[in-house]
Order: C-alpha cells, then structure tokens, then sequence
C-alpha cells in the first residue's frame, strides 16, 4: 500500500511595480509542495483574493508555474537523498522492508491475495440458487408460503391485543377528562397518560420480541434445510443447475410452476397498454414498453391464501428463480427526507415487509438504520464540498430547497435504495425523495427529481436490473391540481426524459433495461389514460410490421 503523502510548506515571493510609481510591491503566499492543484486557477484565485492588477497576471501565472516546477523538484530530490542516506546507514532491517512489500503485493494484486473460502452469505446464496432452479422449487415456495402464513398469524395477534389495549385506554382517558375538576385533577390526568404510554411501549415491546424471535428461528431452521435437501439430493440424484451458477453446470430444465394462478381482483390493474419499441441511432435495441394504472405497492404485496392451502402466489415462482441472476426487478417509491419507517409509502412498505421473514437479506429495519448512519456521512460530505458557484447555476426553486432546513437530511432527488427476497415483483426498491415542488406545473428536465430518475437508470444498467416500474407522473396518489393538461403535460416530460437516459444508457455498458414499466395513479380516468397511452408511441419509436403486398404479376424493373 503506497504511504500517505507528505507536504511542505514553501514560501513563494513575487514582486511587481505599479504603473504610477516607482514603488515596487511584494506578494507572499505560502504553498504546499508537491501542489496538486491547477497554477492557472490559483493565479486567478490570488487575483481575486488580493485585488491585484490584472496586467501582472501573465507575468505572475509563469513565475508561479516555475516556482511549483522548482520547488517541486527540489522536494522529490531531497526526498531521494534521505531515502538513499537511510540505505546507506542500515538503520532499517531488511526482514521488514521484505514482509512490508508481501503484505503490500497480497493487499493490492489479487494474483498474490491469499486464498480466502467463502462466507456464510455466499455459500447459502450458492445453495439456493442451485435448488431453485431444480425440481425442489416447488417444496422451497411452500415452506416460504408456511413461514409467512406463521408470522403472519402472529403479527394478526399482536395487531389484535395492541388495537384492544389501545380502545382501552382511549375510553378510560375519555372518562378522565370529561371528571377533571371533579373526581380527577390534572396530575392524576397525566399520570394515567404516562402510564398508558407505558403499557403501549411494553406491549409492543413483548410482541417485537415475539415477532423477531419467531422470525430468527425461521430463519435458522430454513438455511439449515435448504443445506440439509442439497446434501440429500447430490447423494441421490444430480440436480440440474443453469449454466451460469458456480456450481456444477449442466442445462436447466423446464420448470412448470403449480397452485392456483389466478390473482385477487385487487391486484389486477384496470388500465393497462404494452409497446415494444427500438432505441439508439445505429445499435438499435429493442424495450418493452408498459403504462399501467394501479397501486405501486400492489407490485411488493405478497397476497397469501388462507391457511388450509400451502399454494404461494404466482409471482413468487419468477421472483425467485431471478433472485440470484442478471435480471432483478427494480420500483422506484416517492418517499420524504427523513430515512425511516414513520410515514408515507416506507411506512406501508416495511409493514408488508414485516408479515414475512427475509431470509436472504437483512430485515428493513436494520436496512434503514444503516442508512441513516451512511446519511449522516454523506450529507456531511456534501455540505463540505458545496459552493455557492454551484448554487449560482440552479433555479430559483432549486435554490431554496438547498438553502432550506434540510441540510441535515437527504435533498429532492437523492436516491437511498432496499434490497428484498420476500416482495411479490420486486428485489430492488428504490426511494426516492422528493417534495412540494412536484405538483406545480412549472418543472422541467433539470428537477432535481428528474436527474434523480437519471441516477435510477445508471444504477439499473450497472446493477443487472433489467425491469424497472416508475411512477410517470412522479405522484403516487391522484389530487385537485392533477388536470388533464397538467397530466398530459408532466407524462411529456417524464416520457421525453427517460427516453433520452435509455438512449445515453446504452453508452454506459451494463445489461440492458428491457422492460420498463410506467405507473400512473390508481383512480385515474380512462380519457387521461387513453391520451398518456396515445403519447408514448409517439414518443417513442414503436415496432411496427412491415406489410408487403404478393402480386400475381411479376414486375419487370426499368431500365434507364
């Protein structure tokens, strides 16, 4: 590993007449060598810093450039000469420059890295992947859909003593206040209310500790299983594995999954239109394009039959062969600056999330923790490294969400993303902030939650995230404001900027996105609808056939 910088600080002198006198001025300015930076912007800087006239700066941008050259070189020559003194002395014993150059070829080459086995998580990810492409898919997704309809009866008790409990007190805080100055005063009034916050916090304490018990010891008792039916079946029978697993390779075969297929009427959108189009000037590739109404959780909610029956929903078969693969199913979720599970759609989110146990992936909870704590960081980072150069180049709006309170949480358009294994449609989910500005009719494609969609793209492409469903009206819920033409004028938008970050994405390598799913409000009309899926053929190129005519008579082509 190479050693930490150095720097020394050097003084460097510049002299200069005035135009009026004969006086002649000095300029000291320390600087670090070796200077990393650009002479030519610190020039300006000190022209600016200083007030100094500007005939001087050709003279003082070549005095400074030889200075840093100079004195740089002196630094690298002083620096070799200790080196050498140092070797000549013996002072160091050879032993430790040896094992600090193995240490350092080990840490930095990988053909000499030490040979490491691989962790719990890789190992189980390896198992899974090989017996969910085999013929114990089936039995996988039932004991799944067993574990789930567990915690879910168990997080239906808690729901139950919790809303009991709560109904309790309400009625008893009622009987209370409606006696204060009576039979009760208002220390016995708070008094009651500490203590029914109390009774809150330890019921849901027992019942937390319930749920996560109950949801470790399945967990547990799941990976040993999987291990467990991969040892019975290699000693029995081969199972077949797909080409690109790190196991033994030979070709999948057809999988048919069985249960009842048919969804619930709630999860069935009402509106729905499909393209398939091509992109790129020269390279064309081919997207399927899909606009939709309905909810955006609809695509995470697992939707379990009653307890009699063990058959999983329809979606979970493709959800888990694709777990572990280059084609993972991305949503993108509006949500507020504060990273956590207290309200809007993260909220909902982590509930669905909580009436199953995740078995490959930390629970959302702790997901979330550790991106507040990555937050801080990275806010940080950003305060530190924003000017007011930047600032003077965004819009008026754009301005004052910067300036605003938000400094300590993350801004419109930034982008935090969870990672799942027990969602219906889903793996990735990515949240989005965004604020108030979205619902005037004045934003175009430099919104920070424009640039925010950007951002979503690139990851997809570099991450295998080859089906993404994006709210196209960057609104999850439909309000007054939401005309016809703001409709019709935000689609425009939205439309015209993801095909252009489909066509630059084509530059960045990475998989392709090939499906591409647009989601408009659940509660939307018909005529808006038809006149967003009338837009997005003429937006994008859609394929059409080409219809060519037989003729009987052959045709002669003339000559000139």
């Amino acid at each position: 590993m190479a050693a930490e910088q150095e720097f020394v600080e050097r003084m460097f002198i510049f002299k200069f007449p005035t135009c009026t006198t004969k006086e002649e001025y000095n300029l000291e300015v320390p600087i670090l060598i070796p200077f990393s930076g650009s002479t030519q912007e610190l020039t300006q800087r000190l022209l600016s810093s200083f007030k100094l006239p500007c005939y001087i700066e050709k003279d003082l941008d070549q005095a400074l450039k030889l200075f840093v050259d100079e004195e740089t070189i002196k630094y690298y020559d002083d620096t070799s000469e200790k080196l050498i003194a140092n070797a000549r002395s013996a002072d160091f014993e050879v032993e430790d420059v040896i094992k600090a150059w193995e240490r350092a070829f080990k840490e930095e080459t990988l053909e000499y890295a030490e040979r490491r086995g691989a962790s719990d998580e890789e190992l189980f990810a390896t198992v899974y992947h090989k017996l969910v492409h085999s013929p114990a898919l089936e039995a996988i997704l039932q004991v799944e859909h067993s574990y789930a309809l567990a915690v879910r009866e168990l997080t239906g008790q808690r729901d139950e003593q919790v809303s009991a409990l709560t109904t309790k007190q309400t009625e008893e805080m009622s009987r209370a206040v409606e006696g204060v100055h009576v039979f009760r005063t208002e220390r016995e009034i708070n008094e009651l209310a500490a203590q029914h916050f109390e009774d809150q916090n330890l019921l849901q304490g027992r019942w937390s500790s319930e749920v996560c018990a109950l949801k470790q010891t399945q967990r547990r008792e799941y990976r040993d299983w999987l291990v467990g039916l991969l040892e019975d079946h290699q000693a029995s029978v081969s199972l077949p594995t797909p080409t690109n697993s790190p196991l033994a390779s030979c070709p999948p075969k057809a999988l048919h999954g069985s249960g009842n297929s048919q969804e619930e009427p709630e999860s069935v959108p009402r509106l729905e239109e499909s393209f398939t189009i091509h992109l790129g000037s020269q390279m064309k590739q081919m997207h399927n394009i899909r606009i939709l109404s309905g909810d955006a959780l609809d695509f995470c909610q697992v939707r379990l039959q009653n307890s009699g029956s063990l058959d999983p929903q329809p979606q979970r078969l493709q959800t888990a062969l694709a777990l572990y693969s280059n084609d993972l199913c991305g949503i993108v979720l509006l949500t507020d600056s504060h990273v956590g599970t207290y309200s809007g759609l993260t909220k909902e989110l982590s509930t669905i999330c909580e009436q199953s146990t995740e078995f490959h992936f930390p629970p959302i909870d702790d997901q979330l923790e550790k991106m507040r704590e990555e937050v801080k960081e990275a806010v940080t980072w950003r305060n530190s490294h924003c000017h007011h150069e930047h600032l003077a180049t965004l819009t008026s709006s754009e301005q004052q969400s910067r300036r605003s309170g938000t400094t300590k949480n993350l801004q419109t358009g930034d982008v935090y993303i969870t990672t799942h294994s027990n969602l219906a449609e889903v793996h990735v989910v990515f949240h989005m902030v965004v604020d108030d500005s979205l619902k005037s009719n004045d934003i175009n494609s430099r919104h920070p939650v424009i640039l925010g969609l950007r951002n979503i793209l690139k990851i997809a492409c570099s991450h295998d995230i080859t089906t993404l469903t994006l709210p196209v009206l960057l609104m999850h819920e439909m309000t007054e404001e939401m005309t016809v033409a703001w409709c019709t004028k935000r689609a425009e938008l939205v439309f015209k900027c993801v095909k252009g970050f489909m066509i630059e994405m084509a530059s960045w390598g990475g998989s392709e996105l090939k499906n591409l799913q647009f989601l408009v409000p659940k509660g939307i009309s018909e005529e808006v609808f038809q006149t967003l899926a009338t837009m997005l053929p003429s937006i994008f190129r859609v394929s059409n056939p080409l219809v060519l005519k037989v003729s009987s008579t052959p045709h002669t082509p003339k000559t000139a």
